[in-house]
């Protein structure tokens, strides 16, 4: 189902960023909690990125959403707060950042209900979002949203479009808002010693942005880029963010909005028909 964006807009953009800090480390290692070196990558995404990239969203005047665990929460709850100061939308994105495993859904359940507590708790703050961690889902992930009253998800790649998830038993699921890895900066520049990608440079980045965008303008798609602040909060990152910015700026016909403005968009265009 193609959708029809406000004010005819002809594609929807989003800026997207999974606020993951140590978490995604942690998740991936239990045994770094020890190793400081690998923490601080995922540090930097709290001490110096995400306050940066909100000067950056203010001084271009961008709607973002950020997906936060509550392991986040929890342990930088003022940087959180800043961003939800700032005018910016939170999305759910589980307590520890653990892959879910589909054989074990009363796991996935907990620790997703332990994510909107601490978000509730520290930050005051009820998603309506959810981007899972790693972009991972099983069956139980739609049925625990549904059941949850959540408006959307956001980590499917099957589509260019928004559409709704169906539950077996036929109820409604939530919204699903598409992406690809191809429009992220993990797998451009997010490496480790342990787990090591080539780095990429700005322009490559930018030429596979610019091009998946472009397209995406005349399909009248949705454009959700997904990044992190510990890797696009780096200097030359922060530039080549700032270059993209300002190139869908200087595009004709184009909506900037958060994931819930999206996923309402499309939610009011499927209930009249």
């Amino acid at each position: 189902m193609s959708v029809k964006w406000p004010g005819g807009a002809r594609v929807a953009v989003m800026w997207t960023f999974d606020f993951d800090a140590e978490s995604v480390w942690l998740a991936r290692d239990p045994d770094n909690a020890d190793r400081l070196g690998v923490l601080s990558q995922g540090l930097y995404g709290a001490k110096r990125a995400v306050p940066k990239l909100l000067e950056l969203l203010a001084e271009t005047k961008m709607p973002a959403t950020f997906f936060v665990p509550g392991w986040v929460a929890e342990h930088h709850t003022d940087r959180c707060k800043e961003i939800i100061y700032a005018g910016h939308e939170i999305g759910h994105h589980g307590y520890s950042h653990e892959w879910a495993d589909p054989r074990r859904p009363d796991a996935e359940c907990a620790d997703f209900d332990r994510g909107s507590e601490v978000l509730d708790k520290f930050l005051n703050y009820k998603p309506r979002g959810y981007r899972p961690p790693a972009a991972e889902i099983g069956a139980n992930t739609i049925k625990m949203l549904a059941d949850r009253g959540f408006l959307y998800n956001s980590n499917m790649l099957d589509d260019v479009y928004p559409y709704r998830h169906r539950l077996p038993d036929g109820r409604v699921g939530p919204v699903e808002l598409p992406t690809h890895w191809a429009i992220g900066d993990a797998n451009y520049a997010m490496t480790s010693i342990r787990h090591p990608r080539t780095i990429q440079t700005n322009d490559h980045i930018f030429t596979i942005w610019k091009d998946e965008f472009d397209e995406l303008c005349q399909w009248g798609g949705l454009f959700n880029l997904v990044l992190h602040p510990q890797v696009i909060g780096r200097p030359s990152r922060l530039a080549l963010l700032r270059r993209f910015i300002e190139y869908t700026t200087r595009t004709d016909g184009v909506w900037h909005a958060t994931g819930t403005a999206v996923a309402e968009a499309f939610a009011a265009q499927e209930e009249k028909g």
